[in-house]
C-alpha cells in the first residue's frame, strides 16, 4: 500500500504552469520583508487560499501575474518563490 501517492508535494508559485489553479500550501514569511509580508495578507494570501497563475515573464526574471478570488495581483519573481502552492 503506497500511501505518498496520494499526499500532494508543494511546488513554488513560479513553476505553476500557466492558466492552472492551485491551492496555497505555505508561505516562506522569513524570506519577505515586513512590507511585502504585509501586502500578502493584505491581499488575502494565506495557506488554504485558491490562486492562479495567469502569465509570467518569458525569461522567468520578471513579475508574475496571478489570481486571487476576482482580484488579478502582480508578485515580483523572489516572492512567487516564497508562496508554495499544491496542484
Amino acid at each position: 500500500m503506497t500511501i505518498a501517492a496520494s499526499i500532494p508535494i508543494p511546488v513554488t508559485l513560479k513553476s505553476l504552469p500557466r492558466n492552472r489553479r492551485a491551492t496555497v500550501a505555505a508561505i516562506d514569511w522569513e524570506v519577505l520583508s515586513d512590507g511585502e509580508a504585509r501586502r500578502l495578507r493584505e491581499f488575502g494570501l494565506d495557506e488554504g487560499v485558491e490562486i492562479e497563475l495567469l502569465h509570467g515573464a518569458t525569461l522567468g526574471g520578471g513579475p508574475l501575474a496571478c489570481r486571487i478570488g476576482r482580484m488579478t495581483i502582480t508578485f515580483r519573481s523572489h516572492i512567487a518563490r516564497a508562496i508554495h502552492v499544491n496542484l
